[in-house]
């Protein structure tokens, strides 16, 4: 997803969040995959997420859609899995 320098701020600050309050501004999706949404004045997004490393401490962002519906499709969440199985494959 290619975004203008204000939306990828927004996204950017929405992951630095997760950082500084953790779990709490985050939804868990599936089994290790969560999203923090990130919000604009015209668009909201969603970014799919694992934590990795010994104390969890690498946010590997695996996926980001530009929210259309209430929930995450369940085949962007597939395909957060397909890569998030990819990554730790390497």
């Amino acid at each position: 997803m290619d975004l203008p320098l204000d939306e990828r701020a927004v996204v950017a600050a929405a992951m630095k969040d997760i950082r500084i309050h953790g779990n709490q501004v985050v939804h868990h999706l599936r089994g290790d995959i969560y999203e923090v949404r990130a919000r604009t004045a015209t668009r909201q997004f969603r970014v799919l997420y694992a934590t990795e490393g010994k104390s969890d401490q690498v946010l590997a962002a695996i996926h980001a859609i530009d929210k259309k519906t209430r929930t995450v499709p369940a085949r962007d969440i597939d395909l957060a899995e397909r890569r998030l199985r990819d990554w730790r494959s390497r």
